[in-house]
């Protein structure tokens, strides 16, 4: 037993002298996973009425009986650096690869193969996903208005990126549509907010894998041109906050209905970024703290 504090032997052989108790230990006749072979007690020496000394003693614990709790890192750097100070032989981590909510837990105190143990002493890193990111997922497979759909690329204009010579040959090929240039999606933006009320006339689909619309009060370009709608535009953002940047290619679709325009922007595999970058990172922090990983979560609760 740990050396107990000397008001707390006090206390405890007061108590046992009014009580006329003695302090006795009881030995278990085998071992019990998670207990000790002998267990400290009171005991009436006439009644022999046992009292447990846990309770008597734990309001003199100057510390906890063990570590329990969640320590949250708000950075990769700093959920190793708290592996390293608190792992034990048992420690492992899990990655969680929901790419809607990506998340590395290290539960310190887990399992081994000698037995069970309590699994309530974790670290928790939560990857911070960046405003941009969150901002495009917002839209993500939605029904934006003309209006709406306008001003959100009126607002994302530093998120688009021109596409590399072997990106529009891919991605034209992959897709069956034209592949856009900032500018192309930038006066897409602003004739669709100049016609904002205006009804579409026709809406075509051309050769070259572009949209061609025309509206009824023949509003048009700056240019004095019809608008011409590519298939697909392409982000460079970066998924993470403080992260790498990434390309990632956005598939541009409308509805036509009753000459009014339905927008909708499709990222095209997004879990495959974040889940590329869950593993890359859960790699890194297996190698740096040398403890087991796993995809997935512990099967006991941390509460």
């Amino acid at each position: 037993m740990e050396q107990l504090d000397k008001g707390a032997v006090e206390a405890v052989a007061k108590l046992a002298k009014q009580s006329e108790m003695k302090v006795i230990s009881i030995t278990l006749p085998e071992k019990i996973n998670g207990l000790p072979s002998e267990i400290p007690a009171l005991a009436h020496p006439e009644s022999g009425r046992v009292i447990s000394l846990y309770d008597q003693l734990a309001p003199w614990r100057t510390r906890p009986e063990r570590k329990v709790g969640t320590a949250r890192a708000e950075t990769l750097e700093s959920f190793i650096d708290l592996i390293l100070r608190h792992k034990q032989d048992n420690s492992v981590i899990f990655a969680q690869t929901d790419w809607q909510k990506p998340a590395l837990t290290a539960v310190i105190d887990y399992h081994d193969a000698n037995g069970p143990d309590n699994g309530k002493h974790r670290i928790h890193y939560q990857f911070p996903l960046s405003e941009e990111w969150k901002a495009w997922l917002a839209i993500n497979g939605k029904n934006m208005d003309q209006t709406a759909f306008a001003e959100f690329i009126e607002n994302h204009i530093a998120d688009l990126s021109s596409p590399h010579h072997d990106e529009s040959t891919d991605f034209e090929r992959m897709f069956g549509a034209k592949v856009g240039f900032p500018n192309d999606i930038v006066m897409l933006s602003r004739g669709l907010q100049i016609n904002a009320e205006t009804r579409v006339k026709q809406a075509v689909r051309l050769q070259t894998g572009e949209t061609q619309i025309l509206f009824e009060e023949d509003h048009k370009n700056a240019s004095g041109e019809p608008l011409m709608v590519p298939g697909v535009f392409v982000l460079q953002i970066s998924p993470f906050f403080m992260g790498e940047p990434t390309r990632i290619p956005v598939r541009l679709r409308y509805r036509l209905i009753s000459g009014s325009l339905t927008w909708i922007c499709e990222l095209y595999r997004p879990d495959r970024y974040i889940t590329d970058q869950v593993r890359s990172d859960l790699n890194r922090a297996a190698d740096e703290t040398s403890l087991p990983k796993f995809e997935g979560a512990p099967e006991m609760s941390a509460g």
